[in-house]
């Protein structure tokens, strides 16, 4: 099938499509000539890959998903200690997230949004804070 019709099952931009073929992430077969030829299997990963990026992994992490997918000796451990990994990096970001919402919301409780020039919220950020 061609690039259009991947695109449209795998549900991501023919663009996308295409970087991934120049990152050697998902290569499909060419025809005589020249033009793409995904078969089932080629949806198959750049669907794997959607799903993955869409759950955080870098391209890096999916490429190592997709080498352990398609490894009949892997383990699901090593596979577990990736998941894992991202989970914990993600906990972080949030943490960071929450901590931010938390500065933002008191900088704007302590602003009186008023005619005033005083201003609370550019104190704050004109504080040199290392």
């Amino acid at each position: 099938m061609n690039i259009g019709i991947a695109a449209r099952i795998s549900m991501l931009p023919a663009k996308t499509i295409r970087y991934y073929e120049d990152i050697n992430l998902v290569i499909p077969d060419r025809l005589d000539n020249g033009y793409r030829d995904y078969a089932d299997t080629h949806i198959h990963k750049l669907q794997f890959v959607r799903r993955s990026r869409n759950l955080g992994f870098s391209i890096d992490e999916c490429r190592l998903l997709l080498s352990l997918y398609e490894d009949q000796h892997r383990t699901s451990a090593e596979v577990k200690e990736i998941a894992s990994g991202k989970l914990a990096e993600i906990n972080t970001k949030i943490e960071e997230l929450v901590g931010l919402k938390e500065t933002l919301s008191t900088l704007i409780d302590s602003c009186h949004g008023d005619e005033r020039a005083d201003c609370p919220i550019l104190n704050d950020l004109a504080q040199d804070q290392l």
